[in-house]
């Protein structure tokens, strides 16, 4: 089971960290990805990190302003957020699947979703 927390409200040029909390599961074994969906807009991957922490960025939209980063220690891992955008306003899903990182299909067990709304 996934929990995602630490959206909110803030003003474009800030910054935000989400974190993606895990039970249930061996969470070292499994690959982490983060996905967002807009209003009216397809659910889209932003970044990923593997078991051995190999990271996937799926949307360049956010290359240089989001960084991803786990904790197996603490079952959790995160999704650093700066420099954000009005265009960064969603809905964020964390997602687990065994392993490595794939296509957004290919994740099988999802987490709560978390808002975080960038106001212009």
């Amino acid at each position: 089971q996934l929990q995602a927390s630490g959206g909110g409200l803030v003003q474009a040029g800030g910054s935000l960290r989400l974190s993606c909390a895990a039970s249930g599961i061996t969470f070292g074994n499994y690959a982490i990805g983060w996905f967002r969906q807009a209003p009216g807009k397809r659910r889209e991957g932003v970044l990923c990190i593997s078991r051995s922490g190999g990271i996937t960025t799926y949307t360049d939209s956010v290359k240089g302003r989001f960084t991803i980063s786990r904790d197996n220690a603490k079952n959790t891992a995160y999704l650093q957020m700066d420099s954000l955008k009005p265009e960064d306003t969603a809905v964020y899903y964390c997602a687990s699947r065994w392993n490595l990182c794939s296509g957004l299909s290919d994740f099988y067990s999802w987490g709560q979703e978390t808002q975080v709304t960038v106001s212009s």
